[in-house]
């Protein structure tokens, strides 16, 4: 069945998949499930019943957040019934295929924005009105908040209501979706961090990295903060420990952040993308991060690689300005620069109206308003970058992967790349204080963030617009392609980064505060 609702000013159309029911299982403290989803009818999206097909890694981010699909024909026991059980059934929602072709939650949630001409109070008083119970304010956009339903209304039915109203400029259902990690398997043939020192052994080419150990000889990143955001991070990692940031934090299930470590969840994604930003240098521990003196906020979200957009909103907000969510902290604890590598692994990412708020918020008014880089990786793919509306975004900085042999590795193409950065297996970090092998354009982005942060460092000045521009200018033409008059390629956008022409770049314009 055809739905239809508004996204970011443009009519989208959704295909809800009737008589099946989405359910978030309860678990005790043990993380074990209260009840089996059997009890509620056959699964709908695995074995031979199955209504829609899921990826592998989609279905097991779903299992893991404990959401599971069942048919809603002739249950056990029926779908209201189950949300009505005092135990075994957290919420509810109907199985949407999104208009980027992937599967999503529909709930009773929305995000909403009341005119910017009624103050926080009367907005807020206009959305119990209108029967909406408030969760939270948007803090990084005027008058936007996440909202719940209070009349069993789903939030695109929601939506088309409020939208018919005066006062309300912006109302979009809050999907869940599994929000997944960029990476690939692993590929153990090639020497230790390759990407900072390149020999030519086995079978790379000598030269093919980023140049970094010159960049050294002026910069570690004193002075600059790169927030991470993934699903976690092991904190406590002998390497990465000792650059920890005080604003680091995880946000839970229920959206609620919470500042600090302590609980936060320890995934080898996360880490080996905070090794590859900032693992120390000269502790007698593994190799060392793009900016080994930099200091980290890691932001853990999307607990399980499933969630809406709003998080993960509030996560890029959080990180460009932490007392939006922490009161006690200061607008300046800031990060300088954002690292993300989540996102699906297919073609397509629809973006919702509050991330694109969240990406406008930090590269606008982060640092002061000279804005917060945002970091973010392409897909693994061999895709047109252009149908993921993230990546493709003018604002965030799209980047994909070399290789040690300083070619391309089929990661997503197109005019919307800034650049390339190693990413086929590079070594870094690995939860549980150890180290590994591992392949990703996830592993890309972080590293090309790094080498920004020593950009920082050697100008603190340049806006983040001006560090991408000085970035894309400094660029190695590598693989032996025609860049065009643009000095831009497919496959290879500007180039593969090279540290030490980007900080003496950088170094050069430090006079100039006012660099675009």
């Amino acid at each position: 069945m055809e739905r239809h609702f508004v996204r970011r000013g443009k009519r989208v159309t959704v295909e809800e998949i009737e008589d099946v029911a989405a359910l978030e299982l309860e678990t005790d403290d043990r993380n074990a499930r209260l009840i089996s989803p059997l009890e509620f009818g056959p699964l709908a999206a695995s074995g031979a019943e199955r209504v829609f097909d899921l990826s592998a890694k989609e279905a097991a981010a779903f299992e893991d957040a404990n959401w599971v699909f069942v048919k809603a024909q002739s249950p056990a026991r029926s779908i209201t019934e189950a949300v009505a059980a005092p135990r075994g059934v957290r919420r509810r929602g109907k199985v949407i295929r999104n208009s980027d072709g992937r599967i999503c939650i529909l709930t009773d949630e929305l995000i909403v924005q009341v005119s910017e001409g009624l103050s926080l109070e009367d907005a807020q008083s206009e959305l119990k009105a209108l029967g909406l119970d408030i969760v939270r304010a948007i803090a990084f956009a005027p008058n936007m908040f996440e909202v719940r339903t209070t009349d069993g209304s789903d939030g695109i039915d929601k939506a088309a209501e409020l939208l018919e109203g005066d006062e309300i400029i912006l109302a979009e259902p809050s999907l869940v979706q599994a929000i997944e990690q960029r990476l690939r398997p692993l590929d153990p043939e090639y020497d230790r961090q390759w990407q900072w020192s390149n020999d030519g052994s086995n079978g790379g080419i000598a030269g093919a990295d980023v140049s970094i150990e010159a960049a050294w000889d002026v910069t570690l990143g004193d002075g600059v903060t790169v927030a991470i955001i993934d699903n976690g991070f092991d904190a406590g990692h002998p390497d990465l420990k000792a650059g920890v940031g005080a604003q680091s934090g995880c946000f839970d299930r229920s959206g609620d952040l919470k500042v600090g470590t302590a609980g936060m969840r320890a995934t080898s994604h996360g880490t080996f993308c905070a090794g590859m930003v900032g693992a120390r240098h000269g502790n007698g521990q593994g190799g060392c991060g793009a900016a080994p003196r930099c200091q980290m906020t890691l932001i853990a979200t999307l607990n399980d690689q499933v969630g809406t957009q709003a998080t993960l909103a509030r996560a890029l907000a959080y990180a460009a300005d932490p007392s939006l969510e922490d009161p006690a902290a200061p607008t300046s604890a800031g990060a300088d620069i954002i690292a993300c590598s989540l996102g699906p692994n297919g073609a397509r990412w629809a973006m919702e109206a509050v991330l694109e708020a969240a990406i406008q918020f930090a590269t606008t008014r982060g640092r002061d308003g000279r804005g917060t880089a945002v970091f973010w990786a392409v897909s693994n793919g061999n895709f047109e970058i252009r149908y993921d509306e993230v990546s493709a975004d003018p604002r965030t900085i799209a980047v994909g992967r070399s290789t040690r042999s300083d070619t391309e590795n089929n990661s997503a193409f197109g005019p919307e790349l800034d650049f390339l950065a190693p990413g086929v297996s590079v070594y870094s970090a690995d939860s549980g204080g150890g180290y590994m092998w591992d392949t990703g354009t996830s592993y890309a982005a972080p590293c090309a963030a790094g080498a920004g942060a020593l950009a920082l460092a050697a100008n603190p000045a340049l806006s983040a617009a001006a560090l991408r521009q000085i970035m894309r200018e400094t660029c190695d033409k590598i693989g032996g392609v025609d860049y065009g008059a643009d000095q831009h390629h497919s496959d290879y956008g500007f180039g593969r980064i090279n540290a030490d022409r980007l900080v003496r770049k950088a170094q050069s314009t430090k006079s100039d505060s006012r660099a675009e």
